[in-house]
């Protein structure tokens, strides 16, 4: 099982070195295994505005011009699309590895460009495929709670982001969703119809970016991320009610 877990962070890897130079937004050079995304992306986007009346604010606060971590709260297994179909261009998340092991699913996760991550063994391969396409333009996407959550704040941050985040000059978004758990909550199998709103923040303070390079307390800055994400949940649920 080890062997597994280490096999699929390697290709990870490799994928990644694949991506060279920063590419135009939406460009047709875009890798191949994105196509699909690109594909989706539009009919994705009719069903969230329909069905599940997706609203979206701050997306202005996205530098278009460069790659970006995005440090998201996870209520939903729709929470990467519900973040990336708003922005112009592919988002890279981080998703567990025993997920790429379901059929299908599997690879849909490898051809939209997901980068798998095993919560039991070593994450450089994961780690180092992440800043590798943070410098090569692309815009990165990770839950730091680790699994979903639900209620009115997200729950305490774990710190392994924040070995990406020392890796790379990019900015870093806090990004806020409120109510993909009432969507799609735990054991559901089909997408309820409510309403759902996305916010993206600001990028984090230089202030803040040079706490978390001094590798001060990886707790106390976790909570203070923590914290801008809970308060564009709350945005949100403001925007919402």
């Amino acid at each position: 099982m080890n062997h597994d877990h280490h096999q699929i962070e390697e290709d990870a890897a490799r994928q990644s070195a694949s991506i060279t130079p920063p590419l135009p937004r939406g460009s047709s050079g875009w890798p191949g295994r994105l196509r699909l995304w690109n594909l989706l992306r539009i009919p994705v986007r009719w069903f969230c505005s329909t069905w599940i009346r997706v609203t979206v604010s701050g997306t202005e606060h996205i530098d278009q011009t460069r790659g970006a971590l995005l440090l998201v709260n996870h209520q939903s297994y729709l929470d990467p699309l519900l973040v990336g179909v708003w922005l112009d261009f592919p988002v890279s998340f981080l998703a567990r590895d025993s997920l790429f092991r379901i059929p299908l699913l599997g690879m849909l996760l490898r051809n939209t460009g997901v980068i798998p991550i095993s919560r039991s063994s070593a994450r450089s391969g994961s780690i180092r495929a992440a800043v590798e396409r943070l410098e090569a333009g692309t815009v990165v996407g990770i839950f730091p709670e680790g699994t979903r959550s639900s209620g009115t704040e997200p729950q305490r941050f774990r710190p392994g982001f924040l070995a990406v985040a020392r890796r790379t000059e990019q900015p870093v978004y806090p990004v806020g969703i409120c109510g993909s758990d009432r969507a799609m909550p735990r054991g559901a199998f089909w997408v309820r119809p409510t309403r759902i709103h996305v916010s993206f923040g600001r990028p984090l303070s230089q202030e803040l970016r040079e706490q978390i390079n001094s590798n001060a307390d990886d707790k106390a800055i976790c909570e203070e991320i923590r914290v801008l994400v809970a308060e564009l949940q709350n945005e949100g649920r403001k925007l919402l009610s």
